[in-house]
C-alpha cells in the first residue's frame, strides 16, 4: 500500500534529516539486529528492547534465537521453554505474545505481513512496533514512534506540544514526513532518529553540544542562545549541556 503524501519539508527538516543520516553513518552502534532483515529476528529483538535496555538484550538475543532459529520454532515450542529462554529479562507476558504471534505467522501462507496495518493485527504488535517490523525488515517507508523517536521530535520540532492525544498525532505525522521515502534511507533514517534519542537526546540530559542536529533543532538554538549569554526558555527539556567537556 503506497504511503499517503505527506506535507512538504521545510529547509530545517531537510537539513535535520541530512544531518542525522550523517552522524548515524559515523556514529551508528553496530547492534545484532541491524545486521539482520529476517522478520522473526526484528520482532524478537523489538519485543524484548520494549522496556529493556540494549545492553541487556544484547545478552539474551542470540541465544534465544539459537534455541528458537525459527517462527515455526517458537511456535512449536513448549510454552514452559519460552519462559525459560526469556528468564532474566522480565514483562514475561512479552515472551506470551511472541509465542502467540509466532504461532499466527506460521499458520500464514505468506509470513509475516509486509505493511503495518497488517503488522498491527498480530498478538503483541502496536503503532510503534508494526512500524519498526515493516521498516527494519521490508524497508517499508514507515515511521516508527518510540519514547526516544517521539522525544527528539518534541524537542526539534514541537518544544511546547502538550500530551494530548491529538498532540501524539501531530508527532507521528511530522515523523511520517521526515522518514524518506526510499527503503534503505528510510531503514537508516529510523535507525538513526532512535540512536540520536537514546545516545545523545536523552530522557535525563540533552546533550545539546554534542547533537549533529543542534543548528536545525527549536531547543537545540535555545541552548546555544544561553551559551553565549543570552536567555532562552527551555521547553520540554528538564536538564541541557550546552557545551561539551
Amino acid at each position: 500500500m503506497p504511503r499517503k503524501s505527506s506535507p512538504r519539508l521545510t529547509q530545517d527538516a531537510l537539513d535535520f534529516r541530512r544531518r542525522l543520516l550523517r552522524w548515524f553513518r559515523a556514529h551508528g552502534r553496530d547492534l545484532p539486529w541491524r545486521r539482520t532483515r529476517d522478520p522473526y529476528h526484528i520482532a524478537v529483538s523489538e519485543f524484548m528492547l520494549q522496556q529493556t535496555q540494549v545492553s541487556r538484550v544484547e545478552g539474551f538475543y542470540g541465544r534465544f534465537l539459537e534455541r528458537f532459529p525459527s517462527v515455526h520454532h517458537l511456535a512449536a515450542a513448549p510454552a514452559s521453554a519460552v519462559r525459560e529462554a526469556w528468564e532474566g529479562l522480565g514483562y514475561y507476558r512479552r515472551a506470551h505474545n511472541l509465542q502467540r504471534l509466532a504461532q499466527e505467522v506460521a499458520g500464514r501462507e505468506d509470513g509475516f505481513p509486509q505493511e503495518p496495518a497488517a503488522l498491527r493485527q498480530l498478538p503483541g504488535v502496536g503503532p510503534y512496533t508494526a512500524g519498526a517490523i515493516a521498516c527494519f525488515a521490508f524497508e517499508r517507508s514507515a515511521p516508527a514512534v518510540d519514547t526516544n523517536v517521539e522525544r527528539v521530535i518534541r524537542r526539534a520540532f514541537h518544544p511546547r506540544l502538550g500530551r494530548r492525544a491529538a498532540d501524539a498525532r501531530r508527532v507521528w505525522a511530522t515523523a511520517e514526513a521526515l522518514v524518506p521515502r526510499a527503503g534503505t534511507p528510510a531503514w537508516s533514517f529510523n535507525q538513526a532518529i532512535m540512536e540520536l534519542g537514546a545516545l545523545v537526546c536523552t530522557a535525563r540530559v540533552a546533550k545539546c553540544g554534542e547533537c549533529p542536529v543542534r543548528g536545525v533543532c527549536r531547543t537545540g538554538r535555545r541552548a546555544s542562545i544561553a551559551a553565549r549569554g543570552g536567555s532562552a526558555r527551555m521547553d520540554g527539556c528538564p536538564r541541557l549541556k550546552p557545551r561539551l567537556g
